[in-house]
Order: structure tokens, then C-alpha cells, then sequence
């Protein structure tokens, strides 16, 4: 049994470390050589997973509401003034991507409590509508994604996401702003707590 360790720190907003005994998390791609000239070489396709880091922004020190608009596999389009209204996640992710697939089920959960009071998005990162969909069918993700392999909304999105860490995870609050970002595999936990602030404030 994992033993979580929170340690809280200010810094533009609360960090929350997360530390599990024996736990490692697999980066996305098992090349780390190849990985590293890529990053050298700012070749956006090698991406590498967060370490499960947690950041959160209290009300007063949250920036503007994020601005994007990306276009979904099923052909339609999400600007981020749709969300506006009420909170949202946004789950940044690709097929291959082995901790993407380690968090979905627990994804799929916190929508199943949270679906109705928060909009859930996925950003995929990289595959062709075919990869996605298998994923998803496989996965039966109950929400949709937009597909981003051009980058589009990552560079929107590039003062909060990381280029190359994937998993990433954005609350956005009912605002449009960035209220908890989470670099690699989410804790279900902690997420489903952060989504209990969010709807309380």
C-alpha cells in the first residue's frame, strides 16, 4: 500500500508535492536517449510525463481566463468561451502515452461524480481521429476530445502546459481561469478534492 505525502509551499499559488512510496511513473516513451535529443532539438512530438506535481492558484492570484479554440474529432469546435459559466478539465493526452492510460478509468470516475457540475474535455496531443477513437472506445471515454496535433491549443495554452509533459490536467474555474494544473498522472484523490473546491467556491 503507497503512501501519499503532501507538502504544501507558496509560491504564486499553492504547490502541492506528491510523493508515493515505491511508486514511479513511466515516462511516455521507454527511449530516454532519443528523448533527450528531441527536447535538445525541440522536436514537440517526444513528449515526457510529469512527475504528478499539483499546482493551485487561490482565487485572487489566478490569471485571465484562458483563451482557444480547437476542433473535435466528431468535426465540431470548443472555443474556451463555451466553458465560461461553469467549471471545466481539460486533460491533455495521447494514445500511447502509458500513464494516460493509467489515469483513465479514474477520469472516468470523477466524471461520473462531477459530470454534471463540471465540463470535462480532452486535449489529444498527437494521433490520427482513428487512434483516438479506438482509445476512446476502448477506454469508453465519456466525454469528447480535441484533436491538437498541430499544436494549436497547447500554444494557447503554453503559459500553463508544458510542451513536452503528458500528462497534463487544467481545472479551469467557472470563469475560464486556471485555478489547478497537475504535470503527469492525476491522484484521484486529490483531483476529486480540487473538484470539491472548485465547485464550493
Amino acid at each position: 500500500m503507497n503512501l501519499l505525502r503532501r507538502t504544501v509551499t507558496r509560491r504564486q499559488g499553492l504547490s502541492l508535492s506528491i510523493a508515493a512510496a515505491g511508486l514511479m511513473l513511466a515516462g511516455c516513451s521507454s527511449e530516454n536517449d532519443a528523448l533527450a535529443d528531441q527536447a535538445n532539438a525541440g522536436d514537440n512530438k517526444g513528449y515526457i510525463a510529469g512527475d504528478g506535481s499539483v499546482t493551485e492558484w487561490k482565487k485572487e492570484e489566478r490569471e485571465a481566463p484562458v483563451e482557444f479554440t480547437g476542433d473535435l474529432f466528431d468535426g465540431g469546435t470548443l472555443s474556451a468561451s463555451d466553458l465560461r459559466g461553469k467549471p471545466a478539465m481539460l486533460n491533455f493526452w495521447y494514445a500511447g502515452c502509458a500513464p494516460c492510460r493509467a489515469e483513465a478509468p479514474h477520469l472516468i470516475e470523477l466524471h461520473d461524480k462531477f459530470g454534471k457540475d463540471i465540463a470535462f474535455w480532452g486535449v489529444n496531443v498527437r494521433d490520427e481521429a482513428g487512434t483516438a477513437e479506438a482509445f476512446e472506445r476502448n477506454f469508453k471515454i465519456p466525454y469528447k476530445s480535441m484533436k491538437d496535433a498541430s499544436g494549436k491549443v497547447l500554444l494557447a495554452l503554453s503559459k500553463t502546459v508544458p510542451a513536452q509533459a503528458v500528462p497534463t490536467t487544467l481545472l479551469l474555474d467557472k470563469e475560464g481561469r486556471v485555478a489547478a494544473r497537475v504535470l503527469g498522472e492525476i491522484d484521484s484523490s486529490i483531483m476529486k478534492t480540487m473538484m470539491q473546491d472548485l465547485l464550493g467556491e
